[in-house]
C-alpha cells in the first residue's frame, strides 16, 4: 500500500510540473531540453526542408539554397552562382541571430522558432512580409566543411 502512495505522489507532482517546465522552453517549437549548447547545434550547414512567405508555400524557388554557421561565428550563404559572407552572434536571451554584413542588407536579425541538431527553424522580416524557414542539416555540406 505504501509503494502504490508513492507512486502516485510521484505521478501527481510529475503532472504538477510539467506545465511550469514547458513554460521554461526557450524556442517556441523546441526542444524542451537538449544536452548540446546552441551554438553546437545552430554550426552546421543548413538547407530548405520548406519556405514560406506569409503563410503560401514557395519552397520550390529555394532549391539549392544552402546555409553554414560555424562554432567561431563565421556565417556564408550560397545558391547557384550567388553567395555572401558575414558574422553572426545570438541576441535577445538566445532567442534570435544577428547577421552582419549580409549581401546588400547592413544586419538582418532571424528569429529562431526551433533549434535542434537535425532542424533549424526561423523566421525574419522584410518590410511586412514574414519569410520563414525550415532548414534540415545538409549532411554533404557538412562532412566537407567539417
Amino acid at each position: 500500500m505504501k509503494t502504490i502512495k508513492i507512486r502516485l505522489l510521484v505521478i501527481l507532482l510529475a503532472e504538477l510540473m510539467i506545465p511550469t517546465l514547458e513554460s521554461c522552453k526557450k524556442y517556441p517549437d523546441g526542444p524542451f531540453i537538449s544536452l548540446r549548447s546552441r551554438t553546437e547545434r545552430v554550426s552546421h550547414a543548413w538547407k530548405v526542408g520548406n519556405y514560406t512567405v506569409n503563410g503560401t508555400d514557395l519552397t520550390g524557388t529555394m532549391i539549392g539554397y544552402t546555409e553554414t554557421y560555424t562554432k567561431d561565428g563565421n556565417y556564408s550563404f550560397s545558391w547557384y552562382i550567388l553567395g555572401g559572407t558575414s558574422k553572426w552572434s545570438f541576441q535577445d536571451s538566445d532567442k534570435e541571430i544577428q547577421l552582419n554584413g549580409v549581401s546588400s542588407h547592413s544586419a538582418r536579425t532571424i528569429t529562431i522558432l526551433k533549434l535542434e541538431d537535425t532542424a533549424f527553424w526561423y523566421y525574419y522580416m522584410d518590410g511586412n512580409d514574414r519569410n520563414e524557414l525550415h532548414m534540415v542539416r545538409d549532411y554533404a555540406h557538412s562532412i566537407i566543411n567539417s
